[in-house]
């Protein structure tokens, strides 16, 4: 009876005051230090959480989390705002709430999701006590290096041809730096190495890089190198070589026993022990720059070459290395990998590969204990002195294991031992499908975003598929489709894991994005190698560095990306970098767009809000309670005017505002020469020129 006497009270008050119906519109609130403070609470601390509506707009706002109901008070107004607040304790576990606003006789719910009419449970705020990512991940400007294809500094330690066979066949020197990668290109060598990243330190300070991402780089017979030999080691190939001999294999010979010169240079613990040691010196020389770098970790398999199964007898009857277990049914990893049959050593080839390959034998974690741990110590081993490597990069990490169980447990682990030796190592998984399971603060830190940036990114400009191998034209200059998708999967990655997500528009295992822009689908072993080059339109590039640069997380570059390489997807997409045949006009745009990113913090940490949107056409700001910048694209291929109310974003509409244009691109070029842009009544008007990415930026006076 006492609800139905208020309802019947806010019914009178709304007809007696006749206000203006409810802005929904001005309703806000997220995860960001904005809206929840601290926005990495611990257990048992106190978190203010805020909520924004139109000043004098609603009756009452509550936070709702279970059965509880917090009555939250206006703290603040400002710019035609009213912001409530409330405090909670932070329990032990997931914190779930979402708001309930009340105007009149109306009611409506705020979640992850916006204002709805009817609540929906699934899409709650939540906060994870305990869970913090490193502060210098947190929209840290990411490069990413293939090394074999980014710079040969040092041709001395170059993979020679028929220096080993590796999948049937001998391995290959490439002397052509710029020759298109073979459709089956594995057994391939360029040459690049750790020296040539070394030589150009300072051309990534200049492009503004701050964390570089290596592909895998211990020793392995592949150039991917996904298919680790010994994870004790950088690759001398990679490294130094300062212990050689010769011993090429003949044209005939596929036997890597007769392999001498591949096993002293991979064997030998001179050469082992000089590659760390240069990398070593990488990593110094990087952290006195103020950089970062991270590793990749591929421990879900290994490879027919590793040590500890030694499937080519690289390392039999080697001086300091123990029986593999192919070799002998009495070797100490004997366990490391399950074989179906227990009867077939000496050479035993039964073991189990991921996915049936028997050049990735499969990880037995759950058959040995021992295994487990040296794991643990590997990735103890490099993000501790003398490397000092400042994270991880997890292969295929939800493959790990036999169950989903082990699974989860291992990177439990994982996770503790890594951070005891660095608290401030990155955990960055590779994962395709919600992470959700694994981001609760206790396993991986984020991950590679593909479903919360990659995909919808490029459906929307391009109507592709990241491996180029579909179009879709109910997808392409859909924005509504990229707003509910980025929604919904931004929401499984949580703040803290959101803010540290790697967002790449290409990498080693999808096409270039800049061969995308042709809307053609095709791989390089039909299409050909010229078809992913052919009608590339590199303005639309430039409106997807514009969203990647503004958006949540850490951009990052796929070496050669900022150079306008093309490329279908792998092996296509691991062409070498174009050392002094760069598109210098998309390279200097990325520079602009970069130092951007760095100049204005809140693009790190700010609130993201859409404002906009229709077919090809979308705006958005990132905002602070002080700051805004508004992106907008038009993705036609003619120019137009648009009104936009950026008020939404923060500007008060009972007043100008002065916006500066930090940087336009369009199909004629771009332009970093600042115009200012004004606001009136909490409106823009603007021209978008074809295939357009503008960028503005306001800041209150103080």
């Amino acid at each position: 009876m006492k609800q139905g006497n208020e309802d019947i009270t806010r019914k009178m008050q709304y007809i007696l005051n006749m206000r203006p119906v409810l802005n929904k519109d001005a309703l806000f609130s997220d995860g960001t230090r904005y809206y929840r403070n601290p926005t990495e609470p611990r257990s048992g601390e106190k978190v203010m959480i805020s909520f924004r509506t139109q000043k004098n707009n609603v009756d009452a706002v509550y936070l709702i989390s279970g059965e509880q109901r917090y009555k939250m008070k206006v703290y603040k107004t400002a710019k035609g705002f009213d912001y409530y607040g409330t405090k909670i304790m932070m329990p032990a576990e997931v914190f779930r709430y979402h708001f309930e606003i009340q105007y009149g006789w109306v009611t409506c719910y705020y979640t992850e999701q916006g204002v709805c009419s009817e609540l929906q449970e699934w899409a709650q705020f939540e906060i994870y006590p305990d869970y913090h990512t490193p502060d210098w991940a947190k929209g840290a400007v990411m490069y990413q290096i293939f090394v074999d294809r980014f710079r040969n500094g040092d041709p001395s330690n170059d993979v020679e041809s028929h220096e080993y066979t590796y999948i049937g066949e001998h391995s290959e020197k490439v002397t052509d730096w710029s020759k298109t990668p073979a459709v089956m290109g594995v057994r391939e060598f360029y040459g690049g190495d750790l020296q040539g990243i070394i030589d150009k330190l300072d051309y990534f300070e200049e492009l503004g890089v701050e964390v570089l991402y290596l592909n895998p780089i211990f020793v392995s017979p592949s150039n991917h190198k996904y298919d680790c030999q010994d994870y004790d080691y950088v690759d001398p190939h990679y490294g130094k070589i300062v212990e050689d001999c010769d011993g090429l294999l003949s044209p005939g010979d596929r036997d890597n026993t007769h392999a001498a010169k591949y096993i002293r240079r991979v064997t030998d613990k001179r050469n082992l022990e000089a590659s760390n040691q240069l990398f070593a010196e990488l990593v110094e020389e990087l952290h006195k720059r103020g950089m970062k770098i991270i590793l990749d970790g591929v421990f879900n398999h290994c490879g027919s070459f590793n040590k500890w199964m030694d499937r080519e007898r690289i390392y039999e009857g080697q001086e300091g290395y123990a029986p593999g277990a192919y070799i002998s049914a009495d070797s100490p990893y004997r366990y490391f990998f399950d074989f179906h049959d227990q009867n077939r050593w000496p050479y035993n080839p039964s073991y189990d590969g991921w996915w049936t390959h028997d050049t990735l034998p499969k990880l037995n974690y759950e058959g040995s204990r021992e295994l487990y741990d040296y794991v643990l110590r590997v990735a103890q081993k490099w993000v501790s002195a003398p490397y000092n490597v400042d994270g991880w990069r997890l292969d295929v990490a939800a493959d790990l294991g036999h169950s989903n169980e082990f699974n989860h447990q291992f990177w439990k682990d994982f996770r503790k031992a890594v951070k005891e030796a660095n608290p401030e190592a990155l955990i960055l998984a590779e994962h395709y499908g919600s992470p959700e399971g694994w981001l609760q603060g206790d396993e991986w830190d984020s991950v590679m975003n593909y479903d919360a940036f990659m995909e919808p990114v490029t459906w929307f400009l391009t109507g592709m598929e990241k491996h180029s191998d579909e179009y879709r034209e109910d997808l392409y200059g859909n924005s509504e489709a990229f707003i509910g998708a980025m929604k919904t999967h931004m929401r499984s990655l949580h703040m803290s894991s959101l803010h540290t997500a790697m967002n790449e528009l290409s990498n080693h295992d999808h096409s270039r994005f800049l061969t995308r822009t042709n809307r053609r689908v095709g791989r390089v072993s039909y299409a050909g190698a010229q078809a992913a080059s052919e009608n590339i339109n590199t303005a639309i590039m430039r409106e997807a560095i514009g969203i990647q640069m503004t958006w949540p997380g850490a951009p990052t570059l796929y070496y050669g990306d900022e150079a306008g390489v093309c490329g279908f997807t792998d092996p296509d997409n691991r062409r070498t970098y174009p050392w002094g045949n760069e598109n210098m006009e998309l390279l200097n745009f990325y520079k602009e767009m970069i130092a951007i990113h760095k100049k204005y913090k809140m693009l790190r940490n700010g609130s993201l809000k859409f404002l906009w949107n229709d077919y090809q056409g979308l705006c958005y700001a990132r905002f602070s309670h002080t700051e805004q910048m508004i992106v907008i694209l038009n993705n036609r291929d003619e120019g137009r005017e648009v009104m936009l109310e950026v008020w939404q974003a923060g500007i008060s509409r009972l007043e100008e505002a002065v916006f500066t244009r930090l940087i336009q691109s369009s199909q004629e070029g771009y332009t970093a020469h600042q115009k200012q842009v004004l606001s009136r009544a909490g409106a823009l008007n603007l021209y978008l020129p074809p295939r357009s990415v503008t960028v503005l930026h306001h800041k209150d006076q103080m």
